[in-house]
């Protein structure tokens, strides 16, 4: 009798543009809502950095965990957060508390980007506080085998292509080929 080993099952991983764009879009709608409730004042508004970290959390931690695997992001370009154990991903969402931990890390770079873009007219120098979001997702270049951000290693996730969401991507290429043919009409 010969023991066999199952294969284990692929999951494609995420291009870096698409985690990029989710991100991007996740960013856009917290912040415009923390935006909002901001003044026209100079410097750091105290106010506006709590939504945005409440926001963060709601639109990165409880939709995700209640929304498999998914936020607004994510379900625009078709992506899906699952669990990484013993280096091998795993069919399942993870915990609350790997999200949270996740998404703090991740969330503190785009918080400083947002306080960035805030006070940039003011003060230029502003644009180095996107030097963490930077250095935290940059490590997803160098690793070449899982693609992984230090916020993902840290949090033990792992972002794959999913089959459920808007497809996003898709609907702009589809889009921007229908221009190129008419415009060559």
């Amino acid at each position: 009798m010969t023991i066999a080993r199952i294969p284990e099952k692929y999951y494609p991983k995420a291009d870096l543009w698409r985690r990029g764009f989710a991100l991007g879009l996740d960013f856009l709608g917290v912040w415009l809502v923390s935006s909002l409730l901001g003044s026209s004042g100079i410097g750091i508004q105290f106010v506006q950095i709590l939504v945005f970290i409440f926001g963060w959390l709601i639109l990165r931690v409880l939709v995700v965990s209640n929304n498999q695997g998914q936020s607004l992001g994510r379900w625009a370009f078709d992506l899906k957060v699952l669990e990484v154990e013993n280096g091998e991903v795993v069919p399942r969402i993870p915990e609350l508390l790997a999200l949270l931990k996740r998404e703090a890390i991740i969330g503190f770079g785009v918080l400083l980007v947002s306080i960035a873009l805030g006070n940039i007219r003011l003060n230029p120098t502003a644009i180095l506080l996107v030097i963490p979001l930077a250095i935290d997702c940059g490590a997803a270049f160098s690793d070449t085998q899982m693609r992984q951000a230090w916020h993902d290693r840290y949090a033990s996730t792992f972002i794959v292509s999913s089959r459920r969401g808007y497809s996003l991507d898709l609907k702009v290429k589809r889009l921007v080929e229908t221009l190129r043919r008419n415009v060559r009409r």
